[in-house]
């Protein structure tokens, strides 16, 4: 049976997306990053990155979330566009969108608005400026159509839902004003009763909710060691 390595954290919550609506059978293996599961020798093996998702289907070892959802999607033939190089290649370049844009600029912007220790005003705006611009992009796309490609329900709109749905978090409540048409795809994905189990996943597991010392030493590791 596929290992799934998660923990309620928006990229492994897109992977659980996939897994529930896809119906795949498989064996959810928690991370708690806060106390340094994703350190750990056996998990470095597996993913040298210390990031979590993983997954491991047989002899077949994938990490980092957007791999994993277009590995998913060509094993099963499930969640793709139709097979053109047209398709294939907005599906690609839409993907890699939230890989390089969405994902680590809302990474960031939730650690500096939340976590940091300092609170510096330039890097906080960076962020949030970057972020809200990609989600502006995203915004813009879904007014003209129901889906990231088209009518059909692919791993992308799984991809933008796993940050998207954490606007509030990212950027502020009052965000969601400005984004109507990401709001509304958010919305209906959240309904799907896959979704409801993808995000009821991380209830399994007693994950550490304290953001204390030990955890910021495992998931900030930059604070407490220098870049020689």
């Amino acid at each position: 049976m596929m290992k799934f390595y998660y923990s309620g954290a928006p990229n492994p919550t897109k992977v659980a997306l996939f897994l529930e609506e896809a119906g795949l059978p498989y064996e959810p293996i928690a991370v708690d990053t806060r106390k340094g599961d994703q350190h750990k020798p056996d998990y470095l093996a597996i993913n040298p990155n210390a990031k979590v998702p993983a997954i491991v289907d047989g002899d077949v070892t994938v990490f980092d979330s957007n791999a994993i959802l277009l590995y998913l999607a060509e094993k099963t033939g499930k969640f793709l566009t139709e097979n053109t190089p047209k398709a294939r290649a907005e599906l690609l370049s839409w993907l890699m969108f939230v890989a390089t844009g969405v994902g680590p600029y809302s990474g960031q912007s939730v650690h500096f608005r939340h976590y940091a220790p300092e609170k510096l005003a330039y890097v906080i705006n960076r962020y949030a400026f970057e972020a809200q611009r990609h989600y502006g992009i995203l915004d813009a796309r879904l007014g003209k159509r129901r889906y990231m490609l088209g009518d059909t329900y692919t791993i992308v709109d799984m991809d933008v839902w796993g940050w998207a749905r954490l606007i509030p978090t990212v950027l502020g409540e009052e965000f969601w004003a400005k984004f109507p048409n990401l709001k509304r795809l958010v919305d209906e994905i959240t309904a799907r009763p896959a979704a409801a189990r993808a995000i009821a996943l991380k209830d399994k597991h007693k994950f550490k909710a304290e953001m204390d010392d030990e955890a910021r030493r495992h998931m900030f590791p930059h604070t407490v060691q220098k870049v020689a």
